[in-house]
């Protein structure tokens, strides 16, 4: 790979230099500002045409809709919808996929992330982060694959494709030593590109484009549902991210105490800990505390693709763990943590 360079020479690319431009949305605020960035660049450049997007959906663990006080607001899967189709692109260039697995009577069912970490065994870490290869990147590249098929002929070449990511720099170490531009994958097929046009932007920058704009956000980034304040969860990840500041942990074990249970659960069965620093249990502890972040709104989690996860969940934690020899153990659980560490 360290000899295959990027399509376009330099460190920024050349839309035009691609023949499929694709936008990923989880539905946060950053990749909306990265949709935003983009559009403008493809505009310029004359290809707003060969632009896409896509959302992988993780299902029950994504921040769902809620109804408060009267108004119904959207979930992430709707809202990365809706960016993208604000932004000018035709719905139905706009793909939402799902993780699959054989139902065991010839057919598929969605294959839930944190059934698969019960039947795994360990729950991810910075160097496992098999929620981002399989959920995510797989599924992309898989989604590309019918118009791969149709272009590759007609070019009589490798199909172009520039996968573009609103990730910042700011958020993290590893984010911010990331190159913006770069080549991530190169066969007889594709030729992918990978472009981060939001990395130097700071997150005033990402709220003030929100303003200015008049773009909505996802509801879990405030204090309660239509506060517009900013003064909830810092990112719009899973509900319950291993990432997550211990915040937003906190807020999510608040806010999906259903969620969290759940994981819970998974700690005592498999000897594993949510995170490498504290367990989940300890955080549902640690949330109902003195000091800890309000909710603002509680989900129920009642429906039925929570149920669904739960029944696979429950027949998961009966099976061996597949338990990867080269996969650390994390240490076990902690004491719970003292309520300054809120």
């Amino acid at each position: 790979m360290n000899s295959i360079t990027t399509i376009t020479p330099g460190l920024v690319p050349d839309l035009a230099d691609y023949d499929i431009i694709c936008g990923n949305l989880s539905g946060g605020a950053d990749s909306r500002a990265m949709q935003h960035a983009l559009m403008e660049a493809a505009e310029a450049a004359g290809v707003a045409d060969r632009v896409w997007t896509f959302h992988a959906s993780l299902g029950p663990m994504e921040w769902p809709s809620v109804t408060f006080g009267g108004r119904r607001y959207a979930s992430v899967a709707e809202l990365a919808a809706q960016q993208s189709s604000e932004s000018g692109v035709p719905r139905e260039r706009h793909m939402e996929r799902t993780k699959m697995r054989d139902d065991g009577a010839g057919g598929l069912e969605p294959y839930d992330l944190l059934t698969y970490v019960a039947l795994y065994g360990r729950f991810m870490r910075l160097g496992t982060r098999y929620c981002t290869k399989g959920f995510k990147e797989q599924l992309e590249e898989s989604s590309h694959t019918p118009e791969i098929q149709r272009l590759r002929p007609v070019l009589g070449r490798p199909v172009r494709v520039l996968k573009v990511l609103g990730l910042r720099g700011e958020e993290s170490r590893d984010r911010s030593r990331r190159l913006s531009y770069r080549t991530v994958k190169s066969n007889s097929a594709r030729h992918v590109d990978e472009w981060l046009p939001v990395k130097e932007w700071s997150k005033e920058r990402v709220r003030s484009l929100h303003a200015e704009q008049a773009y909505e956000w996802h509801w879990c980034y405030d204090s309660e549902p239509g506060a517009l304040d900013w003064l909830g969860s810092s990112r719009c990840s899973c509900s319950s991210c291993f990432l997550a500041s211990r915040r937003d942990s906190l807020l999510g074990a608040r806010r999906r105490p259903r969620i969290a249970e759940a994981i819970a659960l998974v700690e005592e069965v498999r000897g594993d800990t949510f995170r490498p620093d504290v367990s989940m249990a300890d955080l549902i502890a640690l949330s109902r505390r003195p000091g800890a972040p309000a909710p603002g709104v509680v989900i129920e989690d009642e429906g039925p693709e929570f149920a669904r996860m739960m029944e696979k969940l429950v027949w998961a934690l009966e099976q061996e763990p597949r338990r990867l020899p080269e996969l650390s153990v994390s240490a076990p659980p902690r004491r719970l943590l003292p309520v300054v560490d809120l």
